[in-house]
């Protein structure tokens, strides 16, 4: 893959918008496709390649910065929403902010109450643009309909479902409050062909019926494919999508259970290990060959990233922010949680007197080991997906679905490889089961992107700990307002069909 980035960027510009390279405001125009379908179709039909090609822009779109439409040091695709999830779950807590990113319109909760603030529009911004790229390469296919013949065009178009699947499922958990509560209510337009022509907002359980539409496809069309590198959704991918999608719902656990269960036996990743190696919990989560990655990208010095890029504000051992004072660490309370002799304490640095208390120095870093860096270009890699993720859904789902004794026997295998003794798990039942896989799995998946879904799907209340510098100990539920974001004011002034916010 490294020696094709440069030609990985160059694809990832044909199929992109416009980016605006202005101040840090937003962009006005919705769209702007440098090449149309039409174009791209005859292309695609000299030179198949065109079509995977317009795919790894996706791709590329995911970690680009800009790609939410403007230049904040926020805004550099995928991870930075991971980050905006991880916070406004409370997992993920500024504790030193000198440079001010994410304090009053993240951590403060100041955009999801205010639509005319551009970190709404970011969000719109970047799952929209990444849903019109899927649409171009979907409508150079033969559109929606398409019964393809070519197993690589297949694969093309069972991607690009995929990830327009994606695309609306993270709309779904950050622009609406409470997706079971708004099943027949009108909340996000639904665009299935290139460029936004202003649709109004469908309802909720149309837009849940396009995205598992659209996975169980991709699916069935990515079946037995390759993928040259784990930059691509393959099979097992699209499975754990639709898996979240349905968790999401909660109404379809058995489902869940049935699509996490086929994942775990046919995934070549290594499942979770408590040795000191790349491979399990330590190793500084840098290298997109740890056979516990199931989908993310290779970073390299072809692309640049510095200083506006997920590892810059997060890492201390990259250099920007998160080594010269905008500090995020562990929620106090969800460390306390953990028990004494849980190996998971030892990603953080547990010293309440340094400004650096509860930072993940040893769960993220750069090879280099560095504090404030070596180079200001990224060279580790962006993780996505790791086997943890169904393994743990696999495991809520078996719980939710009445399957208790599968479920505490699975939960008491995966905690055995982070504790000693996980023999109070064969004690728990009901609610207090459901709150400790809720627990395992904001433990063991946190700063990576997936707190924030766990905590719409199980309903749960944040309480911030003492290490936050806002609302520590003020209970938020999951569907309070403050916790999502807002329709942004562009939309509004753009769309004739969409006027207000509800």
């Amino acid at each position: 893959m490294k020696r094709n980035m440069k030609n990985f960027i160059w694809i990832a510009c044909l199929a992109s918008l416009s980016i605006s390279c202005g101040d840090d405001f937003l962009v006005e125009e919705p769209t702007g496709n440098i090449i149309n379908a039409d174009q791209l179709s005859e292309a695609v039909e000299k030179n198949p390649e065109l079509g995977a090609g317009t795919i790894t822009g996706i791709y590329a779109t995911m970690f680009t910065t800009g790609t939410g439409g403007t230049t904040s040091q926020q805004d550099f695709g995928q991870k930075g929403y991971d980050v905006y999830g991880d916070m406004i779950s409370g997992d993920m807590a500024l504790t030193v902010s000198s440079f001010g990113w994410y304090r009053a319109r993240i951590t403060e909760l100041q955009a999801a109450t205010d639509f005319t603030q551009q970190e709404n529009y970011q969000v719109w911004r970047y799952y929209y643009r990444v849903i019109n790229q899927a649409n171009l390469v979907i409508e150079s296919l033969g559109g929606n309909d398409a019964v393809l013949q070519d197993e690589d065009l297949q694969h093309i178009f069972g991607q690009a479902l995929a990830m327009r699947a994606h695309s609306y499922f993270y709309l779904t958990q950050f622009m609406i409050n409470d997706v079971e509560a708004s099943w027949t209510s009108e909340t996000l337009p639904i665009y299935t062909e290139p460029g936004f022509v202003g649709n109004p907002k469908s309802t909720t359980e149309e837009v849940y019926a396009l995205m598992e539409d659209d996975l169980t496809r991709a699916i069935d069309l990515l079946d037995g494919f390759a993928r040259p590198s784990k930059t691509q959704v393959n099979k097992e991918v699209a499975q754990t999508i639709l898996a979240y999608v349905l968790g999401s719902r909660r109404d379809r656990w058995q489902d869940v259970v049935n699509l996490t269960n086929e994942v775990l036996l046919n995934t070549t990743a290594s499942p979770m290990t408590d040795d000191d190696s790349i491979n399990g919990i330590f190793g500084g989560f840098n290298d997109v060959n740890s056979q516990g990655w199931m989908w993310g990208v290779d970073l390299t010095s072809d692309i640049a990233l510095g200083l506006v890029s997920w590892w810059g504000q997060i890492d201390a051992y990259s250099y920007s922010y998160a080594a010269v004072g905008d500090n995020k660490g562990m929620d106090s309370d969800l460390y306390g949680s953990m028990q004494p002799d849980d190996i998971r304490r030892d990603q953080f640095l547990n010293n309440p007197e340094s400004s650096r208390h509860l930072q993940p120095l040893f769960k993220f870093y750069d090879s280099d080991r560095v504090i404030f860096g070596t180079s200001q270009i990224v060279k580790a890699d962006y993780i996505y997906m790791r086997y943890e993720e169904p393994l743990l859904l696999n495991i809520e789902a078996l719980a939710k679905s009445g399957q208790e004794s599968a479920a505490i026997a699975a939960l008491t295998d995966f905690v055995s490889t982070r504790v000693d003794d996980a023999s109070y798990i064969s004690g728990l039942s009901g609610q207090a089961l459901i709150e400790e896989i809720y627990k395992q799995t904001r433990l063991e998946l946190w700063g990576e992107g997936k707190s924030y879904l766990a905590l719409k799907r199980n309903e749960e209340t944040v309480v911030r700990g003492d290490n936050h510098l806002s609302f520590q100990g003020v209970p938020m539920p999951f569907d309070d307002e403050r916790l999502t974001f807002e329709i942004p004011q562009q939309e509004l002034q753009d769309n004739n069909n969409i006027t207000t916010q509800n």
